[in-house]
């Protein structure tokens, strides 16, 4: 059972342990971080369905870390819960003002605070802010991202595609299907943290669909790791037998090849839109294309 990933930000290993064994045995998965910029990395590099964040911290403030997160394009959908010590009405606003969901004090009730994360992971999925299978922002955010970046000119757009997906989920199963997305989301999350910028947004489009807008100079450098660093990780997900005929046997008597990605990227550099599907349908065409080669 996996409900989603939280993050711990806490400083008191005695309250971050405690909280770590308890909704890991609610069936999340936790990571803790003792500092702020500890847990903005960790945010970067690993989305997390929410966030339980202490306002004092060793080196930065809660406060600072919040809105941190949120004026980052990557990690400003996050679901935030402030958890403290305080209980003044102006801090709560404050914390609230920052763009935090939810504001428990200490000492805290543990059944208060897992219902209150469940409730607030529960809620973001449910206004489609992001997919239950990858964490990744979805439909409604990626709208707002793509209506941002009509107003500027320094982006480009890469649609990324699972190819041969179906084939791969009927086979193996579609437990199987979602760790592949998986893979690909933590994939893209890992190529544009070593190689994109902190405004860069990944989003979850459509079942077999990615989209990655990046304001980076070297997009055939991102677009080339993605496909390299996909070729290498997807072979994992195959038995032997497919890994050595290079594709699945059908009942017809064909071979469904292994998965790749086909890219369809469009650029504001290039070309000025009046519209977000403008943007979506050149995008999925020049996917098309790339499917084909």
């Amino acid at each position: 059972m996996n409900n989603g990933k939280i993050l711990i930000v806490e400083d008191d290993f005695d309250i971050s342990n405690m909280l770590r064994i308890f909704f890991s045995g609610q069936g999340y998965q936790v990571d803790v971080a003792a500092r702020g910029n500890d847990a903005l990395e960790q945010c970067r590099k690993s989305l997390p369905d929410l966030v339980v964040l202490d306002i004092m911290l060793p080196d930065m403030d809660g406060y600072a870390v919040c809105k941190s997160m949120r004026t980052t394009t990557r990690t400003s959908h996050i679901p935030i819960i402030f958890l403290t010590q305080k209980d003044e009405r102006s801090d709560k606003i404050a914390g609230l003002e920052l763009g935090a969901d939810d504001y428990i004090t200490k000492p805290f009730d543990i059944e208060e605070l897992k219902l209150r994360v469940g409730t607030a992971i529960r809620t973001h999925q449910r206004l489609n802010m992001t997919d239950p299978r990858t964490g990744l922002p979805s439909a409604r955010l990626i709208e707002d991202q793509l209506r941002s970046i009509m107003r500027e000119t320094n982006w480009t757009l890469l649609l990324v595609g699972v190819d041969h997906l179906n084939p791969f989920t009927d086979a193996y199963g579609f437990v199987a299907g979602d760790e592949v997305m998986r893979f690909t989301a933590m994939l893209l999350n890992e190529v544009v943290d070593g190689m994109g910028t902190l405004d860069d947004f990944i989003g979850h489009a459509s079942n077999e669909t990615l989209v990655l807008i990046t304001v980076s100079d070297d997009v055939a450098a991102i677009e080339g790791a993605l496909r390299e660093k996909f070729d290498e990780g997807i072979l994992a997900h195959y038995n032997f037998m497919d890994r050595e005929q290079g594709g699945i046997s059908m009942p017809d008597g064909s071979l469904a090849p292994l998965m790749r990605l086909s890219i369809g990227t469009v650029s504001g550099k290039t070309q000025r839109f009046s519209d977000i599907r403008e943007i979506t349908e050149m995008a999925a065409e020049y996917r098309r294309m790339d499917q084909g080669k």
